[in-house]
Order: C-alpha cells, then sequence, then structure tokens
C-alpha cells in the first residue's frame, strides 16, 4: 500500500512539474489546478499545491511571493527579477542582470546574514498602459 501512494505520489508530482514547466505566464496555484483537472481530473486541488511547494523547496520550480496576491510559481529556477501588472496581475520577467553581490553588499552593510532574496518590481505593462 505505500509503494502505491508513493507512486502515485511520484506520478502527481511529475504532472505539476510539467504543467509548470509549460507554462510560460508564472501561474498561481490556482491556475496549475485548473490547467492540471482539464486533463486529470482526479488530481485535488490539495495535491497540486503540496506538490508545488514540495518541487519549489527541492529546486524544481522557482516559488515567487507576491505581498499583494497569490504568490507565483515559474520554471525558470535560474536567479532573475520579475515585474507585476497592478492592473492586470500578470508577473513577467525582468530582462536585467542579476546582482549576486547584492546580498554580501548588505551583510557588510547592515551586518545581516541574508540567505536569498526575491526583487520583484510594480507597475504597468504595456497591455493595461
Amino acid at each position: 500500500m505505500q509503494e502505491l501512494k508513493k507512486n502515485r505520489n511520484t506520478l502527481q508530482r511529475r504532472i505539476v512539474l510539467e504543467t509548470v514547466q509549460n507554462m510560460t505566464n508564472h501561474p498561481d496555484a490556482d491556475t496549475v489546478y485548473e490547467k492540471i483537472s482539464k486533463e486529470h481530473p482526479l488530481v485535488s486541488k490539495a495535491t497540486v499545491y503540496r506538490n508545488l511547494k514540495i518541487l519549489a523547496k527541492q529546486g524544481l520550480i522557482l516559488h515567487i511571493p507576491m505581498l499583494d496576491g497569490a504568490d507565483c510559481f515559474d520554471f525558470n529556477c535560474l536567479p532573475h527579477y520579475h515585474i507585476k501588472c497592478r492592473k492586470c496581475g500578470g508577473v513577467f520577467d525582468v530582462d536585467l542582470p542579476y546582482q549576486k553581490d547584492i546580498c554580501s553588499k548588505i551583510n557588510r552593510k547592515r551586518g545581516f546574514i541574508i540567505e536569498s532574496h526575491q526583487i520583484v518590481f510594480s507597475g504597468v505593462c504595456p497591455d493595461c498602459q
């Protein structure tokens, strides 16, 4: 029974991972669930949420915390910045060099030991202007 449960979770996790990898719009968990439920109606919302957390923790997808809405996920795990449109809610990649040394600069100035950072800019996208 335990082996069956383990295999099912692995299959469901693979489905969640493949779905995020095929979405280029930085989806939130509900959007990922909606996409999955069309092809796999037996996969529950709780399963999708749980597996998104696990996949992000494993470093297979990027979890993007949002202060003013649902957190998003990204297939691109390389360090990069995002911008969120305050009108449509879309999240987009920012094509700027990633500042690798920003954490050490803060450490030197403030004494914090910075373990990671996420910078999400806010603005209005060209379609909403």
